[in-house]
């Protein structure tokens, strides 16, 4: 009885020791996993999250593959409505925003509808064009990058070989649309959702800000600090900051005013890090010629407004601006 008693007491602690064992092996590899993604600077993100999965998009093209029906197999290209055709069946299905296993499940009831007992529906997209993103300014491989999984923006600075060496400022602008995917309300118009994002370049290589990206960001890299001129002035554009400039120094390196121009409510659009919101400051420049007012130093980025247009159509103006040189050759990230 004794030796009965003593084997239980054994298995018991035994047990309790594997268990412990295995706990601790558990929490060293939880360990290692949370160190890796802090070392890397990547925010972990749930493999197969809703937001990790890839949705076809417009000018993709998929492989469809119908189990014991090799004749039904058919490789094709979303159209300009979303949608796409296939044999036996009478009507469109549509492949917009769905995820290749959703499609996979509605062609699966289309071609059961009326066609086949059963179907087993397969879906790829082999040609992922629809969601990308575009690297412009001083960076080493400049251009289109089209993704197939959720990234953010120092990967993508990574992918395009980084910040050009003795080109590159210290801010970069983050140009978006205001959208988290291609499937967007195309009832409002594209120009009333771009807003400008403004960081630190080194603030992003060291994580202290880390943003996501969104299909259809163009991220600019500006080869110095800028402050932007716009309204009536001679030369509208970007002014080049190397010492520090005054509001009115930077209306003379932008040749002046234009005649008669209003003076009285100068504004100032300046950034809030991390943020496609600007705070509005407004200055009297007749007052400030008069010495009667301070002459304000500008920081990068600000835009300089004179003119009576609104914040929104000045931002997107800026926006198209950045964006006039974007180039045509694209890379994939996998």
């Amino acid at each position: 009885m004794r030796v009965g008693r003593k084997l239980v007491t054994l298995c018991f602690c035994l047990t309790v020791c594997v268990g412990l064992a295995e706990a601790q092996v558990n929490d060293q590899n939880k360990t290692e996993e949370k160190s890796v993604a802090i070392a890397r600077g990547v925010a972990a993100v749930p493999q197969g999250s809703a937001d990790d999965r890839y949705r076809i998009g417009y000018q993709d093209t998929l492989d469809i593959q119908v189990f014991k029906h090799p004749e039904l197999n058919k490789r094709v290209s979303v159209d300009v409505n979303g949608t796409i055709t296939l044999f036996r069946l009478d009507a469109p299905v549509v492949a917009v925003c769905k995820t290749e296993s959703e499609l996979a499940k509605d062609i699966e009831k289309a071609y059961e509808k009326d066609y086949l007992r059963n179907p087993e529906v397969s879906v790829s997209a082999v040609e992922q064009k629809s969601q990308s993103l575009a690297v412009i300014g001083a960076i080493e491989k400049p251009g289109n990058y089209y993704v197939s999984r959720r990234i953010h923006l120092l990967e993508l600075l990574a992918f395009a070989g980084g910040p050009k060496t003795g080109e590159a400022g210290t801010r970069l602008i983050v140009l978006r649309a205001g959208s988290s995917s291609n499937c967007r309300d195309d009832s409002v118009k594209g120009e009333d959702k771009i807003n400008l994002i403004s960081l630190k370049v080194s603030d992003v290589q060291t994580g202290k800000e880390v943003l996501w990206m969104q299909p259809g960001d163009v991220v600019s890299i500006l080869p110095a600090d800028v402050v932007y001129m716009y309204g009536n002035v001679v030369k509208q554009g970007a002014v080049k900051i190397k010492e520090p400039l005054t509001l009115t120094q930077a209306i003379a390196m932008a040749d002046g005013l234009k005649g008669s121009t209003a003076k009285e409510h100068v504004r100032v659009l300046r950034e809030k890090s991390g943020s496609p919101d600007r705070d509005e400051l407004v200055y009297d420049l007749s007052q400030i010629e008069k010495r009667k007012a301070k002459d304000p130093l500008l920081e990068p980025n600000d835009i300089v407004a004179i003119s009576e247009d609104k914040t929104k159509s000045i931002l997107n103006s800026v926006a198209r601006s950045l964006t006039g040189g974007l180039p045509s050759l694209f890379y994939r990230i996998p």
